[in-house]
């Protein structure tokens, strides 16, 4: 019985070291941007700002159009909050810039620059110039109705280690 005991206590430790949630400390060491979708937000300076963090620190930057409206956008938020790996993966990899579109605010402006969206969140990987390597919506990243551990992991992976081939860029679109 103590054996049996231990070996469920291990087998839940592991699985709670797998999945382990991000600290506040984390989250609190993030640009603002990379945070939440807010309407007041500039997503032209933000989007300068992003990409020099990213040619400083060697990453590419993700775009994520969404708004506080979106469920999957939250869905999106809460798993990479629960999935401490994913999260690291995540934000050592990519400088997160968070483009909201709402009825307040649809920044159709800035969005005019990019690619069209299918769906939200829409997520636009970008090189350190701001030119678009991949544009997508996060269907894929879904399995039963939930994001899947496995599928975030290799979508960010893959987009780590891929080479830009350029069709669009953000260069192109006018700065205000």
């Amino acid at each position: 019985m103590k054996k049996l005991i231990v070996l469920v206590f291990v087998l839940l430790a592991g699985t709670s070291l797998v999945h382990a949630a991000v600290s506040d400390k984390a989250i609190a060491e993030i640009p603002d941007y990379s945070k939440a979708y807010d309407s007041a937000r500039n997503p032209f300076q933000d989007g300068r700002d992003a990409l020099e963090l990213a040619r400083k620190t060697d990453r590419l930057v993700l775009i994520e159009v969404g708004g506080n409206w979106c469920v999957w956008c939250h869905a999106l938020d809460r798993f990479f909050r629960q999935n401490k790996d994913a999260y690291d993966m995540l934000h050592s990899n990519y400088v997160v810039l968070k483009v909201n579109m709402s009825e307040e605010n649809d920044n159709s402006e800035f969005l005019s620059g990019l690619p069209k969206t299918n769906g939200y969140p829409h997520l636009f990987i970008t090189d350190d110039d701001g030119t678009v390597i991949y544009s997508t919506d996060t269907t894929r990243l879904l399995e039963n109705g939930k994001y899947n551990h496995k599928r975030v992991m290799a979508f960010l992976k893959h987009w780590r280690d891929e080479k830009s081939t350029a069709k669009y860029s953000l260069e192109n679109v006018s700065h205000k």
